[in-house]
Order: structure tokens, then sequence, then C-alpha cells
């Protein structure tokens, strides 16, 4: 199958760029501190970012791969059904938007931004191999890092969170 590995690499980019995101969008999501400067801004979203791909990583990978497939196949099935070859792209964004519904306005812009990648990389029309699927597991992995060690760093040499809450 070889829609897999594209489907597994348009997920770790995806997932990664909505986690980026949704922590600039939203650096603050339980409201618990105020963000009066662009530094706590930052610092609010690099820290925050971790812990947006530690929930949503996971359901784009596994829910996000299995419905953009299957949302791709029925597509593909209407628009020979009818021969109309853009019936495939409207009946997969359609799909894509209803799968994408489940938790409303975070996992409709995950579906979405899944779709766009997604559609990238098929217009590439590489033929993606699964060692360049397995190797874009480490995107994901990279960015969580980076962003763990700007919080190590940030705690360990500026201590801003105890310097704010004095």
């Amino acid at each position: 199958m070889e829609i897999l590995p594209r489907k597994i690499i348009s997920a770790s980019v995806s997932g990664t760029i909505f986690a980026i995101i949704l922590g600039l969008v939203i650096p603050n999501p339980f409201g618990d501190e105020n963000i009066s400067s662009f530094q706590s801004y930052l610092i609010s979203s690099i820290t925050i970012i971790p812990i947006y791909m530690l929930y949503s990583f996971p359901a784009i990978l596994i829910y996000g791969v299995v419905t953009s497939i299957i949302s791709d196949k029925v597509g593909k099935f209407v628009s020979v059904k009818v021969q109309k070859k853009k019936a495939e792209l409207v009946v997969s964004v359609v799909l894509h938007m209803v799968f994408g519904l489940v938790l409303f306005w975070f996992s409709l812009g995950a579906s979405i931004l899944f779709f766009i990648v997604d559609r990238i990389f098929r217009i590439r029309n590489n033929k993606y191999k699964w060692m360049e699927a397995i190797k874009s597991l480490a995107i994901p992995l990279i960015t969580w890092l980076i962003c763990m060690g700007f919080f190590w760093l940030n705690d360990k040499f500026f201590n801003y969170y105890e310097n704010s809450l004095l």
C-alpha cells in the first residue's frame, strides 16, 4: 500500500505544524497567568507546544491517517462513478471536514491542515517509501525536544516562572 507512507509523512508534518500554530494562537489555555509582554507570550507559547503535541499528534497520526485514507478512497470511488475528476477533490474535502468535526474547532483545523499537507505531497507525485515515513516521525520528536530544551534552559538559567510569580 503506497498511500500509507505518504499519509504518515503528512501526519508528521501537519501534526507538528498544528501544535505550533495552536501554541502561538492559544499560548495560555488555562488562563492562570498574565501574558503582558512579548517575552511572556513567547515563553508560554514555546512551553505549551510539547503539551499540545503530546495530545494531538497521536490522534492525528492514528485517527487522521485512517480517516484520510477512507476519505481519499471514497472520493476516488465517487469520481469514478460520476466520471468527474473534480468530484474526488470535493468528496475528499467534505469527508476530511466531517471526520474533523469530532472535537469541532480543534480537530477541524487539524483535519483541514492534514488535507492541505497531504495534497501538497500528492501533487509532488513522489513515491514515498516506508523508510521516509519512519524518518518523518523525527519531525515531531525533534520539535518536541527543542521546545522541552528551551523550557529547561529557561527554567535553569532565567527562572522566568519563579520571577513572574513574585
